[in-house]
């Protein structure tokens, strides 16, 4: 399926380059996520103990930021479409900056809270949808291939700052950590998007569309239809399992016998199968349409958590196959709403999808705890395999719908 064919996309009259656009936006992902999103996950119990505040009010701060990412997206995604991505996430560094400082400053529990709205702004700012986004402008529908390789380095960003905030902690403190990250964000992140990311005076032009992808073209011309709502939904919905497992994957691999050590062993293959799953993507893209990705997707983290809930004898196994499901996940997060709407309407469509997915991931983790504590882990397992396999449907759906004006293989 190809929604490249006959199609012509004026982009900057100097064409960016690919490779230092990619690398910058990279390194400067893999420090956005890993002192925004990952932040609580090595610093919650250090600050909690320092401070006296409960752990779940500091963990709590990530769900405010998360919400507050998410209503500001929709106005990140028309700046983007209006000026490029280089002024938004020059400004996401800036906000980073000011939250993480505010952080590091913070000694009561209402300043901490603000602080954690500041990193908000900046998650919103500058994580992977405007990202994508800022690919998608710049390259049109080349920018498929650029925002697989950015899931890349983001798949390295818990790999990179855990280890890195631990360290600093145990040398730092944990407000000397939330410093350092603002350092970075203020010296390399700033610097980086002004200097390096290329200027954009003005919008594309018009696309001429081809009669092959004319239906998915007319699709765009209501981004309130059944298409972009089944997509907004079914993306939304992978976020909030991937989010809810994310914080509650040890305790489900703790509940099935296992030793903390021995769940943080077979736990950390989730990321490697993400890696993994993303470079195998990258060497067939251009084969397939990016909803087959999708597919794919939800059909790998259905089959992993059903593997886990049913106690299938091979743990690790479960975990790398939902491992790789939400590894392709964030390739279709950023490639398909590109493929169905056309780079035009890219940037405001990725900040309309990112206001519904980054709020549910708000309350994903407090939702997920409710489920355990009620149900304990196996009827949690349960709800979190219900959710998968409906999204499988979803997906499905999703394909139906496009399948008159999709081909099933590119040229």
């Amino acid at each position: 399926m190809s929604s490249t064919a006959g199609e012509t996309i004026r982009v900057a009259s100097k064409a960016p380059n690919r490779a230092l656009v990619i690398s910058v936006l990279g390194v400067t992902q893999i420090f956005a996520w890993g002192s925004s999103y990952y932040l609580p996950a090595v610093l919650a119990k250090p600050i909690a103990s320092d401070t006296g505040w409960s752990l779940s009010w500091v963990v709590g701060g990530l769900s405010l930021g998360l919400l507050i990412a998410g209503i500001v997206s929709p106005w990140v995604g028309r700046a983007i479409a209006q000026r490029g991505g280089r002024p938004v996430l020059a400004g996401s560094a800036g906000l980073l900056a000011a939250g993480l400082s505010a952080l590091a400053l913070a000694h009561s529990l209402p300043a901490f809270l603000i602080a954690w709205a500041l990193i908000g702004l900046g998650m919103g700012a500058g994580l992977y949808d405007p990202a994508f986004a800022t690919l998608g402008r710049l390259y049109g529908h080349g920018g498929r291939s650029a925002i697989t390789t950015l899931t890349l380095f983001g798949g390295f960003a818990s790999t990179v700052c855990w280890p890195l905030s631990a360290f600093l902690d145990a040398h730092l403190g944990w407000r000397g950590a939330c410093l350092v990250y603002a350092g970075f964000q203020i010296a390399v992140a700033l610097p980086a998007y002004l200097f390096m990311l290329p200027r954009e005076s003005a919008p594309p032009a018009p696309l001429s569309v081809s009669p092959s992808s004319r239906a998915t073209a007319l699709a765009s011309h209501d981004v309130r239809g059944s298409i972009f709502l089944m997509l907004a939904t079914t993306i939304t919905l992978s976020s909030v399992i991937s989010t809810t497992l994310s914080v509650h994957l040890l305790t489900v691999l703790q509940a099935k016998g296992l030793t903390l050590a021995a769940a943080v062993g077979f736990g950390a293959l989730v990321g490697p199968s993400q890696v993994a799953a993303r470079t195998v993507e990258m060497a067939v893209a251009r084969y397939h349409h990016p909803i087959w990705t999708k597919v794919a997707s939800t059909s790998l983290v259905a089959t992993g958590l059903a593997a886990l809930w049913l106690d299938a004898p091979i743990i690790p196994l479960a975990l790398a196959l939902y491992g790789a499901g939400i590894g392709l996940e964030s390739i279709a997060r950023g490639t398909l709403p590109l493929a169905i709407f056309g780079p035009e309407r890219y940037p405001v469509i990725m900040g309309r999808i990112a206001m519904p997915s980054l709020v549910a991931q708000a309350a994903a983790p407090s939702i997920g705890a409710a489920l355990i504590e009620a149900g304990g882990v196996g009827g949690a397992m349960a709800v979190f395999v219900a959710s998968a396999a409906i999204n499988v449907i979803l997906a499905s759906s999703l394909f139906l719908m496009l399948r008159s004006s999709l081909r099933t293989k590119a040229p």
